[in-house]
């Protein structure tokens, strides 16, 4: 599997993503040339730590509709992203690993 992390990865949920086998791409700002580059027309999921970059969620569904947006933050997502989240997870509550483990289901 293909996953995207956006944003500064500070609970190391890719480093956790990456131990379970995946590939994994990292990009600091999510704009679209960065999101292309990192492979997001293959990618099958998208994970956002930040979500002041809330609006790469839509560029990410317009770029390919099948992903799955899997928001890893503690603050909370505005409400026009709120509905394009396939999860929201706040990092307090869950550890990255349980996060990487449950991606596969």
């Amino acid at each position: 599997m293909h996953v995207i992390v956006a944003g500064v990865d500070r609970e190391e949920i890719g480093q956790a993503i990456e131990s379970e086998g995946h590939d994994v791409a990292f990009v600091d700002v999510a704009n679209r040339p960065a999101l292309e580059e990192a492979g997001i027309h293959d990618a099958t999921v998208f994970v956002l730590t930040e979500v002041e970059q809330a609006t790469s969620i839509s560029v990410a569904k317009d770029i390919n509709p099948d992903l799955k947006v899997v928001v890893y933050a503690s603050q909370s997502l505005p409400d026009f992203a709120r509905g394009q989240a396939d999860l929201v997870v706040d990092p307090d509550l869950i550890d990255a690993e349980t996060v990487a483990e449950e991606l596969d289901s």
